[in-house]
């Protein structure tokens, strides 16, 4: 435990660490790598080669061991300083003067925070993630203060600064977890559905953990617990900017991959651009315009054939196993079946497109999509996704049906009539030569076949050929 009087230093000989109660995680100073730079970190006590969860001075790396950390009681803040006394490091002060004693404590669960006397948390380390996940720590926005936990990739592997990437809660419209560049959206694991994110696989769970995904009035957050507290779990962002799951084989000693969040073609964000889907799998090419929509060129976006008009009794079309599309744009009611939210979504000229928010048990829920659909892909075990097709594409589809009955028929005649000539002109010439042959012979004045037997038979034929050229 840290005190006001007892601070951590950092020492080149000594191993002068804050342990947790059981000895899961150590707090203290280190270099990752072969690096000479020193930072604060916290890591797993008992794991080698060291695991490294949380950094400190990330931006401010000290240049040798003269490093020590210190706990401010009036204001309740923690703070690094060098050697010549120069703070490069500090977290934040209480808003309230704290109740005594304030003392820094290392939590089993990883989370380093400083307590007051009633054992209220002025800061805590969870509230600032680095590159590493772990069971407990909340991603998302606290709405009340405007808080946002999210996490930052490293610059490389052993180099702490931060990197290119973050992965976090976009919490526009129904709240979803990506991963960013930039601000820009390049990797969406997706919204929640009530069993899991619906961009990841069900295999990327595992029996041992639990997810969960809360939004209310205070804050929305994605969280993973642990149901038995001697797994060792944490996700981590990579320099890359994918994320990767782990969890601690004891017998086999090494961190085993449960889930890695690495890129296929169709994991881009947007790979198809607008109303198009991607399939992985799909040959020559990953993207398909959706239904209802048409790309000019191999390389163009896909447009709408013809508008939207629910005047005149637009339909829905159902893609089954899909990753939901960017909810970033939607709207959602967590009360209504999925009955009720086809009829709102077709009362509503706007709508384009909903699903089933909750797909846990029975399902419930309403999710619908207002502009254009943007990063949508099959997926294993993926949900329903129910697109709206204008009406017009449906009545030309039955013209032109129409139209190939009809164009089909006639053809049928055509052939009919003219197979019924030849046929007719063969018999004539037959009974011509039998009347030379056999002057003494008479036939009946009757055709072998009558137009409507042969109609028939052409018929007949022509669907047998029609079906072995399917």
């Amino acid at each position: 435990m840290i005190t006001p009087t007892q601070p951590l230093r950092d020492r080149m000989n000594e191993n002068v660490t804050l342990v947790s109660t059981n000895g899961t995680f150590e707090a203290g100073f280190f270099s990752p790598g072969n690096s000479p730079y020193r930072y604060l970190g916290i890591w797993y006590k008992t794991i080698s080669p060291r695991t490294v969860v949380w950094v400190a001075n990330k931006e401010t790396p000290l240049q040798d061991h003269s490093g020590v950390l210190e706990l401010d009681s009036d204001q309740g803040f923690l703070s690094i300083k060098n050697g010549a006394g120069a703070q490069i490091w500090s977290s934040n002060a209480s808003s309230n003067t704290p109740s005594k004693p304030v003392v820094v404590e290392l939590l089993e669960s990883g989370n380093m925070v400083v307590k007051d006397g009633h054992d209220n948390f002025l800061w805590q380390s969870f509230d600032y993630p680095g590159d590493t996940f772990l069971p407990g720590m909340k991603l998302g926005m606290n709405l009340k203060t405007g808080h946002h936990r999210a996490l930052r990739s490293w610059k490389s592997l052993y180099d702490p600064t931060p990197g290119e990437f973050s992965f976090g809660v976009d919490t526009r419209g129904l709240p979803q977890l990506v991963i960013t560049k930039s601000d820009d959206i390049v990797y969406r694991p997706g919204s929640w559905n009530g069993v899991r994110v619906t961009g990841v696989p069900a295999q990327g769970s595992h029996p041992l953990t639990k997810s969960l995904f809360v939004m209310n009035e205070d804050e929305i957050f994605y969280e993973i617990q642990l149901l038995n507290s001697s797994t060792k779990l944490r996700s981590r962002l990579l320099p890359e900017g994918y994320q990767i799951r782990l969890i601690w084989s004891d017998e086999g000693e090494k961190w085993d991959t449960v889930y890695s969040g690495s890129f296929d073609e169709c994991e881009r964000y947007g790979m198809c651009g607008a109303n198009a889907i991607c399939n992985v799998s799909g040959t020559p090419q990953h993207c398909e315009c959706l239904s209802g929509f048409k790309s000019k060129a191999a390389d163009s976006t896909c447009d709408r054939i013809r508008p939207l008009d629910c005047n005149k009794g637009d339909s829905f079309k159902k893609y089954e196993g899909m990753k939901l599309p960017d909810t970033s744009s939607s709207w959602y009611d967590t009360r209504m079946s999925l009955e009720e939210c086809e009829k709102l979504c077709m009362s509503n000229c706007a709508c384009t497109a909903y699903a089933q928010l909750n797909i846990s048990a029975n399902g419930s829920g309403c999710l619908q999509w207002f502009n254009d659909i943007v990063d949508i892909r099959t997926l294993a075990d993926g949900q329903d996704f129910y697109l709206r097709i204008a009406a017009s594409k449906f009545q030309d589809h039955a013209l032109n049906r129409k139209i190939g009955g009809v164009i089909l028929g006639c053809t049928i005649f055509i052939i009919a009539i003219v197979v019924f000539g030849f046929i007719f002109c063969l018999r004539r010439n037959k009974l011509k030569q039998s009347d030379k042959v056999y002057m003494n012979r008479s036939y009946p004045l009757a055709y072998p076949y009558n137009t409507k037997n042969l109609d028939a038979y052409s018929l007949n034929e022509m669907s047998e050929t029609l079906l072995l050229a399917r």
